[in-house]
């Protein structure tokens, strides 16, 4: 018989792991709700038509896209399958398909309910997506996003919020983070002072992978997409500016005399980066002019997230899209927002044993069943204890003592109760430490406050 298995790129997750997880996704919660972000979903599958288009020639690629349920190859005609055009066959027999992300669908939402909601709007949204990526470490096919937009207000007030928010959540978990943001409007000023303003998507997709192929390669990718040679060599000084954040934007400044959707892009950051000054964050703000993200929705901040000491891709991303919900037939909704990779940040806590010790058990007390009579003692008290808030259980067979040892300590659980004949008598239980192997007698009336 063959063995069950998993699709690649997905996993299962143990008790103990979605311990860690639901400990990600609590913080991150507790943050977005601290700055008043209120929580939404939105269904795992959506029409295709309303994510074809929205990520870029790569992305729609990465689609998973459902069949039409029952015959799903009605609408196919023999010359159609002879035919072989696999885009014409996938818009024939799939009309839906798994989110990408959680922004497109959230652009959707916002579009549908325009008239339920008052903006601006401050949504957060935990939820899977999924894309037909090739596995790798840090890169899943199924994973979890951890957004939070703000739609409806054009005020740079709300990126430098969700960069405190950013920072805060990095702190909360002991992670060192760089936080690097750059601005659409200043890409679209080097692509216009270059002499390439058209191509603009062409040179903010190559200058995106310059951390991982390199200047050279990003080069060869923009001398084959047709970029001229003069062109890329005017690109050169930009991308290797130096100096600190006000030198980079006063020499940008020069630059972009006449460039006006440049010169934007630097007062926008010079604005975000004064505001940033003034609060202190606990994590470094950097200037990151070869930051451009693929993805073709943003048009002003765009913001990345790398863990300093750890090797992994980016953990944090987001930016503002000011004409996104335009595509649903709202014009002029501005929006704002980030995503947090809870994947990777399980990645990372692990690799830098960040993870607190005190969450990875799920019972604080389990009570050893020694037979019926004790049974029938135990489950008044163990109801007592639960309305209490004390997460305890009661091993169900009457085994042997050491196997019902075996399953706290296997389970993490701190503390067993040891209710016999003699305990029963004298309305006491016998406390035993897990961890330190000491026992102790305590009243059944005081036993609750061990644990409140």
């Amino acid at each position: 018989m063959q063995k069950p298995s998993i699709p690649k790129g997905t996993r299962d997750f143990s008790p103990e792991e979605m311990a860690k997880r639901n400990y990600i996704f609590d913080t991150i919660k507790e943050v977005y709700k601290l700055y008043g972000f209120s929580q939404i979903e939105t269904p795992a599958m959506e029409n295709l038509n309303t994510l074809m288009g929205k990520y870029g020639e790569e992305g729609d690629k990465l689609l998973f896209k459902i069949l039409n349920s029952g015959d799903f190859l009605r609408s196919m005609s023999n010359e159609d399958i002879d035919e072989g055009n696999s885009v014409k066959t996938a818009n024939k027999i799939s009309e839906k398909g798994l989110r990408y992300d959680l922004t497109v669908p959230f652009a959707r939402y916002v579009v549908m309910h325009r008239n339920e909601i008052t903006f601006p709007f401050k949504r957060y949204q935990i939820q899977q997506v999924w894309r037909a990526d090739r596995p790798q470490k840090g890169r899943y096919r199924e994973f979890y996003q951890c957004d939070a937009d703000i739609v409806g207000s054009d005020s740079l007030l709300n990126e430098v919020e969700l960069l405190q928010i950013i920072d805060e959540v990095f702190t909360r978990f002991g992670i060192n983070v760089s936080i690097r943001i750059n601005n659409r409007k200043i890409l679209s000023g080097i692509a216009e002072i270059i002499g390439e303003a058209d191509n603009i998507t062409v040179i903010t997709t190559a200058i995106d992978k310059i951390d991982k192929i390199g200047v050279e390669k990003v080069n060869e990718e923009l001398s084959l997409a047709g970029i001229n040679d003069a062109a890329i060599q005017k690109l050169q000084p930009i991308l290797q500016l130096s100096g600190t954040t006000s030198e980079k934007l006063l020499e940008l400044r020069g630059l972009f005399e006449a460039s006006e959707i440049g010169q934007n892009g630097v007062e926008e950051m010079e604005y975000i980066f004064n505001k940033c000054a003034a609060l202190q964050l606990k994590n470094e703000l950097v200037l990151d002019l070869t930051l451009a993200r693929g993805l073709n929705y943003y048009t002003g901040a765009i913001i990345e997230v790398k863990a300093l000491d750890a090797q992994m891709g980016s953990i944090t991303g987001g930016g503002r899209y000011d004409n996104l919900t335009g595509i649903f037939g709202l014009k002029d909704v501005s929006g704002v927002g980030i995503s947090f990779g809870a994947d990777r940040i399980y990645d990372v806590l692990t690799d830098l044993s960040l993870f607190p010790n005190n969450f990875s058990h799920s019972t604080d007390l389990l009570f050893v069943n020694f037979g019926e009579k004790e049974s029938d003692f135990i489950l008044p008290l163990i109801t007592k204890m639960r309305k209490s808030g004390v997460r305890c259980e009661l091993y169900p067979e009457s085994a042997k003592m050491k196997k019902q040892l075996s399953y706290a300590d296997t389970n993490n659980i701190p503390y067993v109760a040891l209710i016999g004949e003699n305990e029963m008598k004298n309305s006491s239980v016998t406390l035993k430490n897990m961890i330190s192997g000491e026992q102790k007698t305590v009243l059944v009336d005081d036993l609750k406050r061990k644990f409140i």
